[in-house]
């Protein structure tokens, strides 16, 4: 259990920290100091390497939290509402980085490729909303799974 918890909140901390020093620092500086073709080759490259080890956090996160629900807590029904929502918003996040990646960040890269920067910048505001939602929704996820016990 406790290499299963340890893995899980690694993940989740690599994946929301992530999120949150993008979103936070790199966003606002780039906007600051960089011109849109270069902020954009910069953006693609950042989330190029990020998103890597978002797809290595989103296996370990389901890994984990479904061998803890299943092998500790004999399934759902052993666990507290927290667990839940936590689950719930976790498979939330999942399918917004699977839109993020399979669709705005496609077209983005494509966008960079034919130097049509008008429609990157499009499709960075895009992914940078998906990004912001999930955001708050990682650091609810956050809350809930350290205080959910107790507040629920």
């Amino acid at each position: 259990m406790a290499v299963s918890i340890a893995l899980h909140l690694l993940a989740a901390v690599i994946w929301v920290g992530g999120m949150f020093f993008a979103y936070m620092a790199l966003r606002p500086a780039a906007a600051q100091v960089l011109e849109p073709p270069l902020r954009l080759q910069l953006w693609v490259q950042t989330f190029k390497r990020f998103f890597l080890w978002v797809w290595l956090g989103m296996f370990i996160l389901l890994a984990t939290g479904y061998t803890m629900v299943f092998a500790y807590f004999g399934g759902f029904g052993g666990v507290g509402l927290h667990i839940h929502l936590m689950h719930g918003m976790g498979i939330v996040m999942v399918m917004i980085y699977l839109h993020v990646f399979f669709a705005p960040y496609r077209r983005l890269r494509h966008a960079l490729v034919i130097e049509d920067y008008a429609e990157g910048g499009r499709r960075l505001a895009q992914i940078r909303t998906l990004i912001g939602l999930n955001l708050i929704i990682g650091l609810s996820v956050i809350t809930i799974a350290s205080a959910g016990r107790y507040l629920i």
